[in-house]
């Protein structure tokens, strides 16, 4: 809320205000950056290590290693999610795991076992997407906008 449209508080209400802010503990911000960097970090690693196990074992290449690491690592987020542990490790780390893929798949699978009760169709279906969709839509429609600056860019003989 800007300053300008903060509305006047009564003294009653500042009093609160101001009783509030004594009594709120005090965050430890920079140990809880530290937490968010090791847990992302260790994210990452993992991830790491699951695409370099393909490239061993598997045979494939650097790229072609690359869609069933992240496909390893949404299932095991969703199997986390479901059993409640990423939820303790999400309490813990905070912002380190919100790595684009393990957050998107966390959130899916969240809204799913929330409204799991209401249906498939209505409840897990319809409810799945309210957090995740404007993710969704917000891809979609930036990969559309470079396509067309690509697009462009090439019929112009820029690229």
């Amino acid at each position: 809320m800007s300053i300008k449209k903060k509305k006047k508080l009564t003294p009653i209400q500042q009093e609160y205000q101001q009783f509030a802010q004594e009594r709120e503990p005090k965050r430890p911000i920079l140990f809880n950056c530290v937490k968010a960097f090791f847990v992302g970090g260790f994210i990452c690693t993992l991830g790491q290590a699951i695409q370099m196990f393909f490239v061993k074992y598997f045979h494939f290449s650097q790229e072609g290693a690359a869609n069933p690491t992240v496909a390893v690592i949404i299932i095991i987020t969703v199997l986390l999610t479901g059993f409640g542990v990423f939820d303790h490790i999400a309490q813990y780390a905070g912002a380190g795991t919100v790595i684009p893929i393990t957050g998107f798949a966390n959130t899916m699978a969240s809204a799913a076992i929330e409204h799991r009760t209401e249906g498939f169709v209505l409840g897990v279906g319809g409810n799945m997407f309210k957090l995740s969709g404007p993710v969704i839509v917000y891809g979609v429609f930036s990969a559309f906008v470079v396509s067309l600056l690509v697009i462009s860019l090439r019929a112009l003989g820029v690229m």
